[in-house]
């Protein structure tokens, strides 16, 4: 157990001491000593250029000291205008937990240590965990506060553009070509574009959709964001206090239209990206735009941001018999509202958050309304389980809450949704009880994890119960197994006991293809094979191609809940600036890794 009697800041300001004099020194023995041997350092970007996870004492100084000779940090101190240090519980381990300031020769950063003693040491503290991310690049800094741009001074040309006539000029690009084009217009290329436009890259976003905001406006008709309105804020520019807990969908889409206009963010809408081609000699791409009057437009960036979030490639299972239907069959993103279906017979074949929500938003408007499980789901209800998981964005600081987030190393953060899962269970046991009496096939994720790493690995699976789950299991909404349909029939299904299922409509809510689709549609073969898989962890401790280099120079990925987006639009936009400016190859290193020695 930890000491309770001493000041918790006097350990974390000594154990930051004696690490830069560890790193100075290049004194492995001594940082080896700092660290827990069930230790974890999580480096983005600070030290490595990369964003990556290392266990174990051993490994950890080794790497330190590799780095430290490049990197050369110092200036480690208490960031006094963060969170002061404090105990908490983090993954169910008591812990001393301190934010501090560092340096670099070419940056600053900020940092999250977390103390526990070391059992056969004397119970001497020593780092279980340890975050180094990168906040800023000397010289590069966002120009936000006393250093945002003055605009037109008093002694203005009267006659001269003014600010409206530079920001169309900007936007319509008739001279010039763009340093980046981020590809799609939703939460992730919003947050992207504006960290871009803080470090004075010039970036357009093109997005196929006919208006800002319609990847969430066009979305079906009841839909609202199922996390709370604290963590869901996007870069720079918070929502307003008096929002409601629950962002409906299209007052979020309106907000990105007011985003783009405030954050001053090139937009070209109705604007398809069909094609890019990249070349090596001259490192910058030709982009092939369809717009919205049918013509083409070719622009050669340095940069392709990716953030479409889902690939937007409908996932349509092979369902041979679905032929025969002759009612209307919709993808999930086909679906708008369920008034047309008063009194009608339907049918949803997926049992995720969108399943689930259409076929309540069908039965509210009056539909007979049969949901369709293909696979075992996670069930929770949105109060208060689903929130468990943001439990801190409920105190403190945004910004201290994103970098404890951040700080969070893969297997911790797994240990913590494990208990999250295990606390949600309990809450949620009678609901999940008469699923299972229904026959509804429950799971809790892979090894207990819960939803969060089912959106994490495969981006879905799970439903945040807002009330169909409770009208299933009364059987007011039935409840049918895909493995006993023996096949579609013109007028609807039927099951392999005879029994006849009529529809007038078949919702497939069947999800989307993964980016790789996507890639291999725009990029060609070659490039998406030289990429590889993209979201999901694979046998790493990172989300693969996410929010850093991939084996493609100047191709980016970024994607994820408006969270995720803030947080590591960051440090993608740190990372394509440094390239700009020389101070990191357009391509990772492809020789032995860091993570080779774990």
């Amino acid at each position: 157990m930890l000491d309770r009697t001493d000041d918790v800041s006097t350990p974390a300001g000594e154990w930051l001491a004696q690490f830069e004099n560890a790193l100075t020194t290049v004194d492995g023995p001594l940082l080896k000593s700092l660290f827990h041997p069930d230790s974890y350092w999580r480096d983005v970007l600070a030290l490595t250029w990369n964003l990556q996870t290392i266990n174990g004492a051993d490994v950890i100084s080794q790497n330190l000291r590799v780095h430290a000779g490049r990197a050369a940090p110092g200036a480690f101190r208490i960031d006094p205008a963060r969170a002061a240090p404090r105990r908490v519980t983090r993954a169910g381990t008591e812990t001393i937990e301190a934010i501090f300031k560092f340096e670099t020769e070419i940056g600053r950063g900020s940092g999250v240590l977390r103390l526990i003693p070391e059992t056969s040491d004397g119970n001497r503290l020593k780092a279980w965990t340890l975050l180094t991310a990168l906040d800023e690049l000397k010289g590069f800094e966002e120009a936000l506060g006393s250093s945002r741009p003055r605009g037109q001074s008093y002694s203005r040309d009267f006659r001269g553009p003014n600010w409206l006539d530079l920001r169309k000029a900007a936007a319509e690009y008739a001279g010039h070509d763009p340093d980046v084009i981020v590809v799609g217009g939703g939460q992730a290329g919003l947050a992207i574009a504006a960290r871009l436009k803080q470090l004075q890259l010039d970036t357009l976003i093109v997005d196929r959709e006919p208006r800002i905001g319609d990847n969430w406006r066009k979305r079906y008709h009841a839909l609202t964001l199922h996390n709370q309105v604290q963590v869901n804020h996007l870069p720079y520019m918070p929502f307003p206090p008096n929002w409601p807990v629950y962002i409906p969908k299209d007052k979020l889409a309106n907000w990105f239209e007011a985003y783009v206009d405030a954050m001053e963010l090139n937009f070209w809408t109705a604007t398809e990206f069909t094609s890019g081609v990249y070349d090596e000699t001259r490192g910058r791409w030709t982009v092939v735009l369809r717009l919205a009057d049918g013509s083409t437009r070719e622009i050669h960036p340095r940069h392709v941001v990716m953030a479409t979030g889902v690939s937007g490639i409908p996932n349509l299972p092979d369902i041979p018999s679905l032929k025969n239907f002759t009612g209307v069959v919709l993808h999930s993103s086909e679906y708008e509202d369920g008034e047309p279906w008063n009194g009608k017979s339907a049918i949803v074949i997926g049992t995720g958050n969108s399943g689930h929500d259409i076929a309540q938003d069908l039965h509210s408007s009056g539909a007979k309304v049969t949901l369709v499980q293909r696979s075992s789901t996670l069930i929770t209800n949105i109060e208060p389980s689903a929130q468990l998981a943001y439990a801190a964005y409920n105190e403190g600081t945004l910004e201290d809450n994103d970098l404890i987030a951040t700080s969070m190393p893969l297997a911790l953060a797994k240990r913590s949704h494990v208990m999250i899962t295990e606390q949600s269970r309990k809450l949620d046991h009678e609901l999940l009880e008469r699923l299972a009496r229904i026959g509804f096939k429950l799971d809790f994720g892979d090894g207990g994890t819960g939803w969060q790493f089912k959106y994490l690995t495969r981006g879905g699976g799970y439903y945040f119960n807002v009330g169909c789950s409770d009208l299933v299991a009364n059987g007011e909404i039935k409840l049918i197994q895909f493995s006993d349909i023996e096949s579609f029939v013109a007028g609807g299904l039927r099951m392999k006991d005879g029994e006849k299922l009529g529809a007038d409509l078949i919702v497939l809510a069947t999800g989307y293809k993964g980016q790789e689709y996507l890639v291999r549609k725009l990029f060609g073969e070659q490039v998406a094979q030289r990429v590889g898989p993209i979201w999901g962890f694979g046998e790493g401790q990172e989300l693969r191609n996410m929010y850093t280099r991939t084996p493609q120079p100047g191709l980016w990925f970024i994607a994820g809940s408006l969270a995720q987006c803030r947080i590591n639009s960051k440090y993608l936009a740190l990372q394509i600036k440094a390239i700009e400016v020389g101070l990191l190859p357009r391509v990772a290193r492809a020789a032995k890794t860091d993570a080779a020695l774990v």
